[in-house]
């Protein structure tokens, strides 16, 4: 099971999938799951795998990376870009990315600005905004940018980062663990559980666009209509400096993260303490955690329909949103153990009773 974690994580996290361009990930995915169940996907993008029977049981990640799109091409042949996804201009002078042009082919280029020995004194201690950085692709001008290189307005540019074992056994550095993560969860869950019964039917799910406001699992829960869904995620880890050890819910080698609330959701009460139940019973390693910040899938799957009762479970990660985070290899395992027992406890009656008001 490590093994097969370690490499979908690295296949996954090396992948170019930024917002509205996830044809990479949706492409491991279908590798992954095609014997399965049954693939689809929706008009935006977003990808399911669906089996067995019973009450719809949706475990979903999103494919989708922080990244930027081509914004412009200077004369010179430097490129202006635009985020999609929340990015802190603090983390991107002097970082290596990639331009994926329309033939598929990537593009190295490297974030830069005016250097600072050209700023004035107090220049040096602010952040450069992005339409300040530009793109250095290596080229001498437009032509050359878009006649050689392949580049257009509009093509996806994601970051360079290998996915690295560190010194200290089981943490992992990559980029995009904000939601690769999730998403080699929702395969390797799926792949166990095709082995085995579960009473109910399962809709593996890749979403689409979450960096950009939660807009696939809008399509998404509305195209699979689940009873129940399992959001996997990425979420910040609270375990570095500058935060309270004492109040940290989020913390490498904790476990799976178990959320109740962030500004986009409240999780169903009763699948809350299902699933603490069943992490318990099961002795999986876990985490609750109630967050002031923040938002995943479940923000837009929950008011899906008539309501669909969902939690968040994550493998927290340091500095997400940048070209480098880092996770323990061990909360990844136990995101995976929590999905699998949960969704074999999920049949008929206890699907029901999450939502019986009356």
């Amino acid at each position: 099971m490590q093994t097969k974690a370690l490499s979908l994580l690295q296949e996954l996290t090396e992948a170019h999938s930024v917002p509205g361009h996830e044809d990479e990930v949706r492409a491991i995915f279908v590798d992954e799951l095609e014997n399965c169940g049954t693939l689809s996907t929706d008009a935006c993008g977003s990808v399911f795998c669906d089996s067995g029977s019973g009450p719809r049981v949706m475990v979903a990640g999103h494919m989708d990376e922080v990244g930027f799109l081509v914004q412009n091409i200077m004369p010179d042949g430097f490129i202006q870009f635009v985020a999609v996804g929340g990015w802190w201009e603090h983390s991107l002078l002097s970082q290596r990315v990639e331009i994926r042009n329309r033939l598929g082919q990537k593009i190295v280029g490297v974030v830069a600005s005016k250097p600072p020995h050209f700023l004035a004194a107090s220049q040096r201690t602010q952040i450069i905004p992005l339409d300040q950085m530009f793109i250095d692709v290596g080229a001498s001008s437009r032509e050359e940018v878009e006649r050689e290189m392949g580049i257009h307005l509009g093509d996806p540019i994601a970051p360079i980062s290998a996915f690295t074992a560190m010194a200290h056994e089981d943490y992992y550095m990559a980029k995009a663990f904000d939601n690769r993560v999730g998403m080699a969860a929702v395969i390797q869950a799926g792949q166990l559980l095709s082995k085995s019964q579960h009473p109910n039917r399962l809709i593996l799910t890749g979403t689409v666009m979450e960096e950009v406001g939660l807009r696939g699992a809008k399509t998404a829960a509305h195209f699979s209509s689940p009873d129940v869904a399992l959001i996997l995620e990425g979420p910040p880890a609270d375990d570095t400096p500058g935060f309270s050890r004492a109040e940290s819910q989020g913390r490498l080698g904790g476990g799976v993260q178990i959320r109740l609330f962030d500004p986009t959701a409240i999780t169903n009460p009763r699948l809350a303490a299902l699933t603490i139940q069943v992490a318990k019973e099961e002795g999986i390693p876990h985490q609750v955690t109630v967050r002031r910040t923040g938002g995943t899938d479940a923000g837009s799957v929950h008011l899906s329909g008539s309501g669909v009762p969902s939690i968040v479970l994550g493998v927290p990660a340091r500095y997400i949103h940048s070209h480098n985070s880092i996770i323990d290899l061990n909360d990844y395992l136990a995101m995976v153990a929590l999905t699998t027992a949960l969704v074999r406890r999920l049949d008929q009656a206890t699907v029901a009773s999450l939502t019986s008001y009356l």
